[in-house]
């Protein structure tokens, strides 16, 4: 049984300073000293891995609707986007069974094993034309070279995307992205909420040309998706695409550019990986485990419940902290804050959520991790930093913004 938070524990506080740069001292002293509490705000954070795995796998719900009345809400509702979303809380992400299994069934098929494997050449393709560029640069922002075009890339020829404001689609899916953030800035909520309903409608435009020529993409594949005599509807369309589309790139960034950085910041273990490419996959899981690209998940109570020994009330938001529990000691033994690529059992990190959640592009994210972090420290023996690391001041899909390294 966990200890009862008291007046002098601490609180999560994402907004602390260095938390952007580092939040690990945090997360241990959460597991420490409150790991399980409730925030001023009215939500509860647990940061072991016990009690996250369970929690991941609980069946809570994860739709906003099921929450109490509390600060939070009140928040969105002083900044008058309440209801005004269109794309958050209308994807598979953020909805209970059945709407959520007869979604997932029918945008599932395009990510089986089979469909990703046969990615792999592409992916390849693409990684060794960017370190083509770095080389013949010398020194880049890893970011820009290769970190972010890769699996935006992947993801656009992979959904089909016909020509369109691919910069301006990035401005707004980095704001949006905020959603998934704690977030107590009014006007950060109403860019939120604009940055929503604008990428709906130019994805609304995307689906309208889709129609008028379909071709053997994932867009026409959902546009024509039929399960029993099931489709999706205009409005399930458009959050699924914006879905596939964020995900699809925005976390898999972070896992680029972080694993990277943390083998720059760990010389021993890149040596290892050079030495021995047979490590490519269980390192890839080592540092989806070591800096997790998505820091954070949350469910919805439904009924009374007991986490860690405490008893949590109906309708309350849990914020498991997935970067906090991927680093507990109990769990991962003494060592649990050093990267080792050999870790024995790296693959049973939760970065990818768990249950009925599990992250659908799960597969994808590894083989374009495996590929672009594999091909990249092989090219470059010497490879290095030159400057200091920028992060990009998110909370939750926490990663470089900017990450010069020089060949």
């Amino acid at each position: 049984m966990t200890d009862v938070t008291t007046d002098d524990s601490p609180v999560f506080d994402p907004f602390a300073a260095g938390f952007a740069e580092d939040p690990y001292p945090h997360y241990a002293e959460l597991r420490e000293r409150a790991p399980v509490h409730r925030h001023p705000l009215g939500f509860w954070v647990i940061s072991r891995y016990e009690d996250v795995f369970a929690l991941m796998r609980s069946g809570l719900s994860v739709e906003d609707r099921n929450a109490a009345e509390g600060p939070l809400q009140q928040l969105y509702e002083d900044a008058g986007v309440a209801d005004t979303r269109r794309v958050d809380g209308r994807s598979m992400l953020d909805l209970d069974p059945p709407d959520h299994t007869r979604l997932r069934k029918l945008v599932s098929r395009a990510f089986s094993p089979r469909t990703i494997a046969a990615l792999e050449p592409e992916v390849t393709a693409l990684v060794d034309d960017a370190l083509a560029t770095i080389a013949e640069a010398g020194r880049v922002d890893l970011v820009e070279a290769l970190a972010f075009p890769l699996p935006f890339t992947v993801i656009s020829r992979m959904l089909g995307m016909p020509p369109t404001d691919h910069e301006r689609l990035r401005e707004l899916t980095g704001t949006l992205v905020r959603a998934v953030e704690p977030v107590n800035d009014p006007a950060l909520l109403r860019a939120i909420a604009a940055a929503d309903n604008e990428v709906a409608g130019m994805i609304e435009e995307v689906l309208r040309w889709k129609r008028r020529n379909p071709a053997d993409d994932l867009l026409s594949a959902l546009i024509s998706a039929e399960e029993d005599g099931d489709v999706l509807g205009d409005d399930e369309l458009v959050a699924q695409v914006a879905l596939l589309y964020v995900a699809g790139h925005e976390t898999t960034v972070n896992l680029i550019a972080g694993g990277t950085l943390a083998l720059l910041r760990n010389q021993d273990q890149l040596d290892r990986l050079r030495a021995d490419p047979g490590l490519a996959d269980n390192a890839v899981d080592e540092l989806l485990r070591y800096d997790s690209p998505v820091q954070s998940s949350r469910r919805v109570t439904l009924a009374p419940c007991s986490i860690g020994g405490q008893e949590i009330e109906p309708g309350m938001f849990v914020l498991a902290n997935l970067a906090s529990a991927n680093r507990d000691p109990d769990f991962w033994g003494p060592d649990a804050e050093r990267l080792r690529l050999d870790r024995r059992g790296a693959r049973q990190h939760v970065s990818f959520g768990g249950g009925p959640h599990h992250c659908l592009g799960a597969a994808l994210a590894r083989l374009e991790g495996r590929v672009a972090i594999g091909r990249l420290v092989r090219r470059f023996p010497n490879l290095a930093l030159d400057g200091d690391v920028v992060w990009n001041g998110r909370l939750n899909l926490r990663g470089p913004e900017r990450l010069p390294v020089r060949t």
